[in-house]
């Protein structure tokens, strides 16, 4: 079976971009990473790729006149290898109707929080300073809102007393990087089904 052609986005450190690096390398997951895009030129996530042999696409967003512009370009690139999966992995940008209506349903995100609840930026954070017992991770499809596609899957973790947001970061991005690899092993197997809100995984 042919591998899943894949391309990542993300905007910082990159542990769920080496996890799903790490997975593709040790076939944990039949997919080739043909592309990181990346929006900060300083980001670690850039030198994570450049090991892995893994081409890297980056811009600035302050050089185009809108998100629509970039995302031109990107799709443009994207479309040039064939990406059949889009992963964002931390990637802290709004996508636009450019990207999403060319890869609905093609398109995931991974959130460390259990969706609908804390979406956006430092949902860790949220979720902690609003006191909940249980947090966790979503990976869901995008659909151009802020975390609001639909879910795929979710993991809950209960918050630990003491827990401080660096504490509780560390618990919560093993279990991204774990559920991130099985939601995307699932997809290139053809066991995902989108039917308006819902997601169905295939046994």
């Amino acid at each position: 079976m042919a591998k899943l052609k894949m391309a990542v986005f993300a905007s910082g450190n990159g542990s769920n971009f080496q996890a799903l690096a790490d997975g593709a390398r040790d076939g944990r997951i039949d997919a080739d990473i043909r592309l990181l895009v990346c929006d900060k030129p300083s980001a670690p996530v850039i030198k994570r790729a450049e090991a892995a042999g893994i081409e890297t696409y980056v811009f600035r967003p302050r050089e185009y006149p809108s998100r629509e512009a970039y995302e031109r370009e990107i799709l443009v690139e994207l479309k040039r290898r064939g990406v059949e999966l889009v992963v964002l992995a931390g990637y802290m940008r709004i996508v636009t109707p450019v990207l999403v209506d060319a890869y609905y349903g093609r398109m995931i995100n991974v959130h460390p929080s259990l969706l609908p609840a804390f979406p956006g930026l430092n949902g860790i954070g949220q979720a902690l300073e609003y006191g909940v017992k249980v947090t966790g991770v979503t990976v869901h499809f995008v659909d151009g809102g802020l975390d609001s596609g639909p879910i795929i899957a979710q993991e809950a973790l209960a918050v630990e007393p003491g827990n401080t947001e660096e504490t509780l970061a560390a618990r919560i991005h093993p279990v991204e990087h774990k559920l991130l690899l099985q939601v995307v092993q699932r997809f290139a197997e053809g066991r995902i089904r989108l039917d308006g809100r819902r997601v169905t995984i295939e046994p």
